[in-house]
């Protein structure tokens, strides 16, 4: 239990940001216990996008006021699916934030960067 533990804290640390790889929590934990490849799949999509879902809620609380960054460009443009690229490194950190601050549909959010957090999760574990 304590494992999938971690699983879940380095995934949701990692949604934030803090630079923490958590791909590479889900290998070693996939390498540690390759019969619970679902289990741990599920936790890391989980904790990954709960993080990601804290990093919307502190968009809401950011003033409104004129804000032209690239993020908050991309989230006008595209709406709550470009936040299934929220995983990504460096510039995913700032879709949620910025699909809060447009105070976007949170459950399609949600939708959105559960998707492509489960895509990319899937991804790692077949690879491992």
């Amino acid at each position: 239990m304590e494992p999938l533990l971690g699983l879940f804290a380095a995934s949701f640390a990692a949604a934030t940001l803090f630079p923490l790889p958590s791909e590479a929590a889900l290998f070693a934990y996939l390498q540690a216990y390759p019969e619970n490849v679902t289990l741990a799949v599920a936790v890391a999509t989980v904790g990954n996008t709960a993080g990601g879902m804290t990093s919307y809620l502190i968009g809401r609380f950011i003033p409104q006021r004129k804000l032209d960054s690239k993020a908050v460009q991309s989230v006008r443009r595209f709406g709550a699916p470009i936040t299934a690229l929220a995983w990504l490194p460096i510039v995913g950190d700032a879709l949620p934030v910025a699909a809060g601050w447009l105070r976007m549909n949170w459950a399609l959010v949600l939708v959105f960067m559960a998707a492509g957090r489960f895509s990319r999760y899937v991804v790692v574990a077949a690879l491992s």
